[in-house]
């Protein structure tokens, strides 16, 4: 019965995309989500002209969008708004040619339902199941909602796209076009760790409890904090981007998910980003649950997980303590993502903690992320009031609680020593000290 409906759906990408209209307004998948044979195919109406004044959204457009609807000779047809840039289209949103929308990344599922109008939603999925299911493997995050408040719905089948369960499953009903397309998946390779990222691995790993549940991203700080947990005990997730590092703690039996007060056993994620033997440890493994991102970064659910530790990262903080980790020379260089959502949420959290990390210096030690003040218009991503502690090479710091003296002291304390000096002088100009 399903193999009928999915057979009479089954169409090249080509005649998918012919439905779209000008004026569309289109949501397609994230990362490993992203549809390459669908995106080219709409492109391709777009370049000969067939098609136009498209407002396309995505999150963090990655190798597929910069090949595809991201191309400069595009831009005047296809309007992109993204929720987080990427490098995929930095250059773009600072040419003010593609638009950043401001976000917490929980809340984007409600913005597709309740404040657009989506004409068509395109992702990536798995395999169709004996019982009509697909799932949305390694995504989930708003595409699971987008996809279910749009006009249309075109589905990429890939072989190699893991099935996830969870909240991950779309039934072949639900589902207005079907394209095949066999594609390499989206990797990320882990880069070696620096020694400083080793030094604030081993500070944050060491104020890590056993029975704890994990949210961390990628990059050589949490991949250094992975390595530092090796030794601890039936540790969890609940993290808005599983990565290999956490599937390593997995396999070696540090994450077991038994001391989890919400879905014990269970580790849970939106996004899956890594390499292919984390994508073929998820396939079918009943351990792993994909959810809305609408549900794990919401900040009462992720308070409801006992111990909660979120790990952050940011790009520079002032001696009041704020964060700013999306805003880069006067432009926007990524987003604020879930970092609030997990910074507020571990904070409820009973015996929870937050941790917003970076290295002390950026260019080479030439400048220090530890500022008296943030620049005009430089954006906030976790105001002063969330920030619970901080860590760089030089220590880990809880904020919450203290005076603004302490504070700054605390928070001159995590700059390269090449630099305290002159930050002692301007807190005393701000009237810190």
């Amino acid at each position: 019965m399903y193999l009928t409906e999915y057979r009479r759906k089954l169409i090249t990408p080509e005649k998918a995309v012919a439905a779209l209209r000008d004026g569309d307004t289109i949501v397609h998948a994230m990362a490993v989500g992203e549809p390459p044979a669908l995106l080219a195919a709409m492109a391709d109406r777009v370049r000969q002209g067939d098609l136009k004044d498209l407002k396309v959204y995505s999150l963090l457009p990655m190798a597929h969008s910069a090949r595809t609807i991201l191309a400069p000779e595009l831009t005047g047809q296809i309007h992109h708004y993204s929720w987080f840039v990427s490098a995929s289209d930095r250059e773009l949103v600072k040419a003010g040619v593609n638009f950043f929308v401001p976000n917490e990344f929980h809340q984007i599922p409600r913005l597709c339902r309740d404040f657009m109008d989506v004409d068509a939603a395109l992702t990536t999925v798995s395999p169709m199941d004996k019982a009509g299911f697909f799932t949305f493997g390694a995504v989930n995050d708003y595409i699971s909602t987008a996809a279910r408040c749009g006009r249309r719905l075109l589905v990429e089948v890939n072989p190699r796209m893991p099935r996830v369960f969870g909240e991950s499953l779309l039934h072949v009903s639900e589902v207005d076009a079907i394209v095949e397309h066999d594609a390499p998946l989206l990797e990320i390779t882990p880069t070696p760790a620096k020694p400083e990222a080793e030094q604030i691995g081993r500070l944050i790993a060491e104020l890590v409890p056993d029975g704890a549940t994990l949210q961390l991203g990628i990059g050589g700080i949490p991949n250094a904090v992975c390595h530092h947990l090796e030794n601890h005990k039936d540790l969890g997730i609940h993290t808005e981007l599983l990565c290999p590092g956490m599937v390593r703690l997995i396999k070696k039996g540090v994450i077991t998910g038994r001391a989890k007060s919400l879905h014990p056993r269970k580790h849970v994620f939106t996004n899956a980003l890594g390499d292919l033997e984390m994508y073929e440890f998820m396939h079918d493994n009943p351990s792993m649950e994909s959810y809305p991102v609408s549900y794990t970064n919401a900040p009462h659910i992720i308070a409801r997980n006992d111990k909660m530790i979120s790990i952050n990262s940011t790009l520079e903080v002032d001696l009041l303590g704020q964060c700013n980790s999306e805003h880069l020379g006067g432009f926007e260089y990524s987003g604020a993502g879930g970092q609030l959502d997990f910074v507020r949420g571990a904070f409820n959290s009973p015996g929870g903690k937050s941790f917003i990390a970076s290295y002390a210096t950026a260019h080479d030690g030439e400048v220090s992320r530890v500022v008296p003040r943030f620049a005009s218009g430089t954006v906030v991503t976790t105001p002063r009031m969330d920030v619970h502690y901080l860590a760089t090479e030089y220590g880990a710091v809880n904020l919450k609680g203290k005076s603004t003296r302490e504070r700054a002291l605390d928070i001159i304390g995590l700059a390269h020593p090449q630099f305290r000096e002159d930050l002692l002088k301007e807190a005393e100009k701000m009237r810190l000290l």
